[in-house]
């Protein structure tokens, strides 16, 4: 497990743009975002293009990044809830802060780190399987970690697995994430093919569902927006 690093800073100006003129802030550098949290008035927020994204690259949704707002004393202390991206550019377009509280408990998402090697897939009996990459958890601010190391040295024999319930958990962290979840898996060589087409049917099973999501989404919005027009 690493601690978290260097807290990072990012400095922020107070956004006046909102609605159709946030296209025009975008066209001269910058990217609009809000900053909300419990207990806080959500405060909508622009950032330089360029720094945004140098520091997106290399922060996770577990690090907690100092906001300086120009016309405030203090800076802000916040995790990155959502960032919104040009699906063809990837250019980011929109990104959401939550506000801490470091008395205040939160959930948050860490990423988990897989270092070493199985002797098994060293020695090309079996093949590793990746499940999940990263797991929920609740905590204080101050006990967040950047990330959560998988040793792979461990899984010397073809059918063993690491699963949530075996993670090395700082203290003063409780994860939400089901124990049972599978982390990473040595499976024969023959059974890969297997796996791989059961998760392939899983993953479309899941795009029917979201479609059928989506739509009702929209339906949901068009109320709204009914609403609105009254």
């Amino acid at each position: 497990m690493n601690q978290q690093s260097e807290q990072v800073t990012l400095t922020a100006e107070r956004r006046t743009a909102l609605g159709k003129r946030v296209k025009q802030l975008r066209h001269q550098g910058w990217v609009p975002g809000v900053m909300y949290g419990h207990s806080f008035e959500s405060l909508p927020l622009q950032f330089k293009e360029r720094s945004l994204t140098r520091m997106l690259s290399y922060v996770s949704g577990s690090q907690l990044v100092s906001i300086q707002v120009t016309d405030q004393k203090e800076p802000e202390t916040a995790l990155v809830r959502d960032v919104q991206r040009d699906p063809i550019r990837g250019d980011v377009l929109h990104v959401d802060f939550y506000r801490v509280d470091m008395t205040e408990r939160l959930t948050a998402e860490i990423p988990l780190l897989i270092v070493g090697e199985s002797p098994v897939t060293e020695r090309h009996e079996g093949i590793l399987l990746q499940g999940i990459s990263a797991i929920e958890v609740e905590c204080l601010p101050g006990d967040l970690v950047d990330e959560i190391a998988v040793d792979l040295s461990d899984l010397v024999e073809v059918g063993q697995g690491v699963y949530v319930r075996d993670l090395a958990i700082p203290a003063g962290i409780d994860v939400l994430t089901d124990v049972d979840e599978m982390v990473a898996r040595v499976v024969p060589l023959a059974e890969e093919e297997v796996i791989e087409e059961a998760l392939e049917e899983e993953l479309l099973a899941g795009v029917e569902e979201v479609e059928v999501i989506t739509e009702a989404g929209e339906e949901g919005e068009a109320a709204e927006e009914a609403i609105e027009e009254e």
